[in-house]
C-alpha cells in the first residue's frame, strides 16, 4: 500500500511533528532563545576552523589545539567569540526564514515525490534534500553578509590580516571601498558550498533516521510496533546529525575553504579571483590545500548538526498544537 506523504511521517513511530501542528509564535520565541545558546557553546569550533582556512603556509600546518592555545595565550576565552556579536544579530532572521523554508517546502516536496512510489529512505532523502537546498537558497541574502563580516573578526590580527574595532567598523570598510557588493563576496560560492551542504545534510538526516528506524523494527506500513521511548527518539535523531555532519563536510569543505579564502581577503586593490585562490592553493599544499581545516568542519558540523537537530526536534515537541 503507498501510504500518503503526511502519514508517511508519522509513521515512524510518531517521531516528526508536521509544519501545521506546530504553535508558529511559540516555536520562533522559543527557538530564538535555545539557537542563541547553541550557538554561544559551539561558536569557538567555527573561529578555529575559520582560521585554520586563511592561514598562510607556515601556520596552516599547525593543529587546531595550537590554534586555541594561541587564541587563548593572546585574547583569551574573549578570543574564542571574535564575531559572535554580528553573528548571533544576524542569526535570528537568517533561522527564521531558513526553518519557515524548510518545513513548507518539505511538506509539498513530499508530496511531489509520493507518486514515483520510491523506498521511505529514497523519499525522505529527496523530499528532505529539496527542502535543504530550498532555504538555504531563501536565507543566503541574510547570511552571507553576516558570514563576511564575522569572519573578518575571527581572523582580525591573525596570518597579516587586519584588525577592526567590531562588526560595524567592518561593514563600513567593506562599503566605503566596494559598495554594498562588498557585504556579498564570495556570494555565488556561499549558495554553492552551503545549498549543497544543506540538501546533503538535510537528506542525509532523513534517510538515516528511516534507515535506523527500519532497523530497530519500526516504520513501514507495520502499525503493530509500539511507538519508541523519547530517549529512543533521541538516540536516533542524534545518529541521523552525526551521519549527516558526515557526509556535508566531506562533500563541501574544498568549496567552503575557497569561500572562506574570499571573504576575508584584505582590502587590497588587486583581490585574487576564485581561480587564482584555487591555483594558489594547489602551489602550496596540492590537493589537501582543499580540505584544510576538514578535521574542526567535520567536528562542526557533526557537532553544530546535532546539537541543533536535537534543539529543533526538542523546540518542535514544545510547540506542538495538542489534538
Amino acid at each position: 500500500m503507498n501510504t500518503p506523504p503526511s502519514s508517511r511521517v508519522a509513521s515512524f513511530g510518531q517521531t516528526e511533528i508536521n509544519w501545521d501542528k506546530l504553535d508558529k509564535r511559540r516555536f520562533y520565541v522559543v527557538g530564538a532563545g535555545l539557537f542563541t545558546g547553541v550557538t554561544v557553546a559551539l561558536y569557538p569550533v567555527s573561529v578555529v576552523k575559520t582560521r585554520l582556512q586563511v592561514a598562510s603556509k607556515e601556520i596552516a600546518e599547525r593543529s587546531a589545539f595550537s590554534v586555541v592555545k594561541g587564541i587563548l595565550k593572546n585574547d583569551g576565552v574573549p578570543g574564542l567569540y571574535r564575531g559572535f556579536g554580528t553573528v548571533i544579530t544576524g542569526a535570528v532572521p537568517a533561522r527564521i526564514i531558513f526553518l519557515t523554508a524548510l518545513e513548507t517546502t518539505k511538506i509539498s516536496a513530499f508530496k511531489l515525490v509520493a507518486p514515483l512510489e520510491l523506498s521511505e529512505p529514497t523519499q525522505a532523502a529527496i523530499a528532505n534534500g529539496i527542502a535543504g537546498m530550498t532555504a538555504s537558497l531563501f536565507s543566503q541574502a541574510v547570511f552571507v553578509p553576516i558570514d563576511v563580516v564575522s569572519q573578518k573578526l575571527m581572523v582580525q590580527g591573525y596570518s597579516g590580516h587586519a584588525t577592526y574595532t567590531g562588526g560595524i567598523d567592518v561593514a563600513t570598510k567593506i562599503i566605503k571601498s566596494y559598495g554594498v557588493r562588498g557585504l556579498y563576496r564570495g556570494f555565488g560560492l556561499s549558495v554553492m558550498t552551503y545549498s549543497p551542504s544543506s540538501a546533503a545534510w538535510w537528506a542525509s538526516y532523513g534517510s538515516s533516521q528511516r534507515v535506523i528506524w527500519r532497523f530497530l523494527g519500526y516504520g513501514g506500513d507495520s502499525d503493530a510496533t509500539a511507538a519508541p521511548s523519547k530517549s529512543k527518539i533521541v538516540l536516533v535523531q542524534a545518529a541521523g546529525g552525526i551521519i549527516a555532519g558526515a557526509t556535508a563536510s566531506s562533500i563541501t569543505t574544498p568549496l567552503d575553504t575557497i569561500k572562506t579564502r574570499l571573504q576575508v581577503m584584505g582590502h587590497q586593490e588587486n583581490r585574487p579571483s576564485a581561480k587564482q585562490v584555487v591555483k594558489k592553493l594547489l602551489a602550496e599544499d596540492g590537493w589537501k590545500g582543499f580540505y584544510r581545516g576538514l578535521g574542526p568542519r567535520f567536528f562542526s558540523m557533526s557537532a553544530w548538526g546535532t546539537s541543533m537537530i536535537l534543539t529543533y526536534e526538542y523546540l518542535k515537541r514544545l510547540c506542538a498544537i495538542e489534538d
